[in-house]
């Protein structure tokens, strides 16, 4: 897959000012896309899924960002609310993700709507912002909280895109190729086969991949999108500095020893935010081939390990962009682009600093909700 997804990059670099201006990543390379199998790495492979190791999720998700952050936002969207998969019954999986290997899945974890329980199913009314992709999903999933008299409770519910209403919102600074728009619904009826609970139901599908957090897996998955875009915004900063001559200087960028140490804090950065993800996760799988279970200290490593990839990205970002000079702040610079990313993206919920504060409750032996882990 990996190769397959490299010899995608040209065409993904050509299609970035387009992704930019249409907001949104083109049908064609969605299509493209998922015929390279991204949006099943997380589909159990008794459905047609690739069932891959979170690693390779990383991977795969961070060489789409290094050519175009927007794409690789959507590829990540797309693959990690694959997960979903393993948590329907047998039918309703293969029904959804079964039949059409192009489908593609997204929507919102967070529990913005409402679900009334009624025969068989709910009847579902809210608004969820930053549905990203949405445009191009065969289905979505809107997070609800159900009353039916008891504390409320977050359920998960699907329904064919078509049900749903994309309202245009998604005029923001970065990101802003993934269609991140507002998705609505009202008094639609879904059927209770068709609503998960991520956090109180266990996976029906077997197998390493679904022991691991899925709010750790999303939260890797954003991490890789930051690693893809530093990567991109180093890359760029090494080509630019051979060529550029700043003004009133004989010499180039790349012989100035400020800009020869921000490109090493850069790439120490990047490696280093990588390295400690790719840890975590590695410790993270391993308990879960031997056991099935992932204890409460790793989870949390994962969760430190993602923040601080994303974090450590944005700084390498930010490093590149100023080393640029005045190059930067046009809009045909790769750079602002990468420096608008990056900085979308740190603002996640999934990889904010409240997720520091969580795994440095844990690391204190201090008494933690674990819900979000």
């Amino acid at each position: 897959m990996i190769e397959s997804v490299r010899m995608l990059l040209p065409r993904i670099r050509a299609a970035a000012d387009e992704i930019e201006r249409a907001r949104r990543v083109p049908l064609e390379l969605v299509h493209a896309l998922a015929d390279a199998g991204v949006f099943r790495l997380c589909v159990p492979q008794a459905l047609g899924g690739e069932e891959a190791h979170p690693g390779r999720l990383v991977e795969v998700i961070e060489t789409i960002a290094s050519a175009d952050g927007s794409a690789g936002w959507c590829a990540m969207i797309g693959a990690t609310s694959g997960i979903v998969s393993a948590y329907l019954p047998d039918d309703v999986a293969r029904e959804i993700y079964g039949t059409d290997p192009r489908v593609v899945t997204g929507g919102v974890y967070a529990p913005s709507g409402k679900a009334v329980p009624e025969a068989e199913g709910y009847r579902v009314s809210g608004r969820w912002p930053f549905a990203s992709g949405s445009e191009h999903c065969a289905w979505l999933m809107g997070g609800c909280l159900v009353r039916d008299g008891d504390a409320p409770r977050a359920r998960m519910m699907l329904f064919p895109a078509a049900d749903a209403q994309i309202i245009d919102t998604w005029t923001v600074a970065g990101l802003r190729g993934t269609g991140s728009h507002d998705m609505a619904v009202d008094d639609l009826f879904v059927p209770a086969e068709r609503s998960v609970s991520l956090t109180a139901d266990r996976p029906r599908a077997g197998g390493a991949l679904y022991a691991f957090p899925v709010f750790g897996l999303l939260a890797s998955g954003i991490a890789a999108v930051a690693l893809g875009i530093a990567r991109a915004a180093i890359d760029e900063l090494i080509r630019l500095a051979a060529t550029k001559t700043p003004q009133g200087s004989r010499r180039s960028l790349a012989e100035r020893g400020v800009v020869q140490a921000q490109v090493a804090e850069a790439e120490a950065l990047a490696r280093g935010g990588r390295a400690l993800l790719a840890d975590a996760i590695g410790d993270a799988w391993l308990a879960a081939e031997a056991t099935g279970e992932i204890a409460t200290p790793q989870r949390a490593a994962l969760r430190l390990a993602a923040t601080h990839a994303t974090s450590s990205a944005a700084r390498a970002t930010d490093l590149m962009y100023n080393a640029a000079g005045g190059t930067s702040v046009y809009a045909t610079s790769p750079l602002q682009r990468c420096f608008r990313d990056v900085h979308v993206a740190t603002q996640h919920a999934m990889v904010a600093p409240a997720t520091l504060e969580l795994a440095g409750r844990i690391l204190l032996g201090l008494d933690t909700d674990t819900t979000q882990l």
